[in-house]
């Protein structure tokens, strides 16, 4: 049976955005729908349309998830679409992750106050560089921000070119955000923070650099996105092949449970299961699109299983890695031979 699409999808154009617009959103100018640009009742209105209304749900004795929607990045969402935690311990708190700007980082301060008041923020983690993961991070202390070296490096390398497309994907939902990165490079396996111990492990797959704790008291796994449930994964720097080494890693990892990077907590192992089969269909189907000949448009219009297709932009995430793998497999697969004509 031939791969072959029938027909070509029509792609449409992206919009165009000038530079300028974060700059003007980052000093508080910029369009007519800014708050700012308001007033009276009309502002108060954009005010409480751009409140991410963050809640938290108590996944383990003191560790509370802030839970996103399996969706993509648009104005409604203001890109709350990854899951954030706080965990108490004795001597004050631990937050993983701080989501996509720098609103996120104050809603998330602000839920984090209500729900433990009075403790200080000791340690706050990014387990990787995607731009949900980390664009809240100038609303806390950077003493306290921490990651791998690895995850520092890419945020320095790519953390201003991610907040520009978040500034042109979410317009004022970004007012303000700057990218900070750790300032804190974790060499070590596991650190005593206020009285708990958290192991860390440095892996990659996801990215060239991803960040795993556990919670030793809990044994919960914060995997960040190396597992994904109810939403398919994203792949823009994956290495397939890292990524699978990294969850089997995982799965044999001591836990009672996980909070992926994105969808609810999974106390079955669910998320790992789930990621590497779209992982394992993702990698087989382009690789047989690419022997048979296919175009990246024709690729794009490929079925998805059913058992795949339900999860949360499972179409748009496959779009996306179509882009993301095809040229590496194009080269892989057909590799260029040098062929002497003199």
């Amino acid at each position: 049976m031939s791969l072959r699409p029938t027909h070509v999808a029509k792609r449409a154009k992206a919009r165009v955005f000038s530079h300028g617009r974060r700059s003007a959103l980052r000093f508080g100018l910029g369009c007519g729908c800014a708050v700012g640009g308001l007033g009276g009742h009309a502002g108060k209105a954009v005010a409480r349309l751009l409140d991410y209304d963050l809640s938290a749900s108590e996944i383990a004795p003191g560790s509370w998830a802030v839970l996103g929607a399996t969706e993509w990045f648009d104005e409604l969402n203001g890109g709350n679409i990854v899951n954030a935690a706080f965990i108490e311990v004795p001597d004050g708190i631990v937050v993983i992750d701080t989501g996509p700007s720098r609103r996120y980082g104050e809603a998330l301060l602000a839920l984090i106050e209500r729900t433990v008041p009075g403790r200080k923020i000791l340690r706050v983690y990014n387990t990787h560089h995607h731009p949900d993961h980390f664009l809240g991070n100038q609303v806390f202390d950077v003493a306290t921000i921490a990651s791998s070296q690895g995850v520092i490096d890419n945020i320095v390398a790519e953390g201003d070119a991610f907040a520009d497309n978040l500034y042109r994907l979410l317009g004022d939902w970004m007012r303000g955000t700057a990218p900070v990165a750790p300032a804190v490079a974790l060499e070590v396996d596991s650190e005593d923070v206020g009285g708990r111990t958290f192991s860390l492990f440095r892996l990659a797959g996801h990215t060239s650099a991803d960040l795993v704790i556990r919670d030793e008291k809990t044994g919960v796994l914060y995997t960040g996105d190396l597992a994904f449930l109810s939403r398919a994964p994203t792949t823009p720097h994956a290495d397939i092949a890292l990524w699978r080494d990294a969850i089997t890693t995982l799965g044999t990892t001591d836990r009672e449970l996980i909070l992926p990077g994105h969808g609810p907590e999974d106390v079955s192992g669910e998320s790992l299961e789930q990621t590497v089969d779209w992982l394992d269909w993702l990698d087989g189907t382009l690789r047989e699109a690419v022997s048979a000949g296919l175009t990246m448009n024709e690729a794009m219009l490929l079925p998805i299983p059913p058992r795949l297709a339900s999860l949360g932009v499972a179409r748009t995430e496959f779009e996306r890695s179509v882009v993301h793998l095809y040229p590496g497999l194009e080269d892989e697969l057909f590799p260029r031979i040098d062929v002497d004509r003199g």
